[in-house]
């Protein structure tokens, strides 16, 4: 079973259309996030390491795919207005941006759901879109740089067992969000622990 699946993806990362699926699948996941790509990425770096795969090449065109696709996310947001201003991850998106300006972008892109709210909230907000597409490059390009040297050093330490590399990748992936997560909402309740309560007010008077 695992020689078949092996030799699947083996197929798949041999195929000339290899890179125009990454760059497909990474502008997807801009405004539809339950398209793989990061798992895509991972796969095709971690073949990078027994050079089937070119890794300039894999972080180039998913770089340039989640560009594309958070932009498309943003004039989403833009046309929508208010539509999606009570749901509950863009009210997140908001109040994020509003504390931490652009760079809230680049921090989103890591966390679950989170970028393709912000972008979203971004677009439906009307920030400036110059101001955008600075942070949004800078948050493409360190996820996608992330996202290849991950499977690329999972790669390496199986070079005679991609998928067991794969898995590696893959696990430090998911290891690291949890940890990004884990610290978002030690942090947040902190500040919700720390926030001083409302004394009842005396109606008495």
């Amino acid at each position: 079973m695992s020689h078949a699946i092996l030799d699947l993806v083996q197929q798949m990362m041999s195929s000339p259309w290899l890179y125009l699926a990454l760059f497909a699948l990474a502008l997807l996941d801009g405004f539809f996030p339950v398209v793989p790509a990061e798992t895509a990425v991972i796969t095709a770096a971690v073949f990078a390491a027994s050079g089937q795969t070119n890794l300039a090449l894999v972080i180039v065109v998913a770089a340039l795919g989640a560009f594309a696709g958070d932009h498309v996310s943003y004039l989403i947001g833009k046309k929508s207005g208010g539509r999606f201003r009570d749901r509950k991850a863009f009210v997140w998106a908001a109040n994020a941006l509003a504390e931490r300006g652009g760079m809230v972008l680049v921090v989103a892109r890591y966390i679950p759901g989170g970028r393709t709210a912000t972008t979203l909230t971004m677009g439906a907000v009307r920030h400036p879109l110059r101001s955008f597409t600075f942070f949004d490059a800078i948050a493409a390009s360190s996820w996608a740089v992330y996202s290849g040297l991950i499977g690329f050093f999972g790669g390496m330490a199986f070079e005679n067992d991609p998928i067991k590399g794969l898995l590696l990748g893959l696990g430090i992936a998911l290891s690291i969000t949890g940890v990004v997560e884990a610290v978002r909402w030690s942090r947040k309740r902190r500040a919700t622990q720390a926030s001083p309560e409302r004394l009842p007010v005396d109606t008495s008077v």
